[in-house]
């Protein structure tokens, strides 16, 4: 079957995929306090408008409800969402 030709190449449909770690700032537990910063956590959902992100500690609602299942979700262009920081090695 032949391929149609196109200028560029198709543009990824969404900014996150199912499986890749991410950092999130939300409230979660730290040393058994309740603080807010950002925490890595991994995909484990997308769709075209939100993501679905998991994470291995307790996370909390805005309003102070701890979420059971540990799943947060956000808008594909939240500013609350980004990939990690490279950490650099000093050698």
């Amino acid at each position: 079957m032949a391929q149609a030709p196109f200028m560029r190449p198709p543009e990824h449909e969404f900014l996150y995929e199912v499986g890749d770690t991410v950092e999130v700032f939300c409230d979660h537990e730290k040393n058994g306090e309740r603080v807010r910063g950002w925490l890595k956590g991994i995909v484990v959902q997308v769709d075209p408008k939100m993501v679905a992100v998991q994470f291995r500690v307790n996370v909390y609602l805005t309003d102070g409800w701890m979420v059971p299942d540990h799943i947060l979700w956000y808008p594909q262009n939240s500013p609350h969402i980004r990939m990690p920081a490279k950490k650099t090695v000093a050698g």
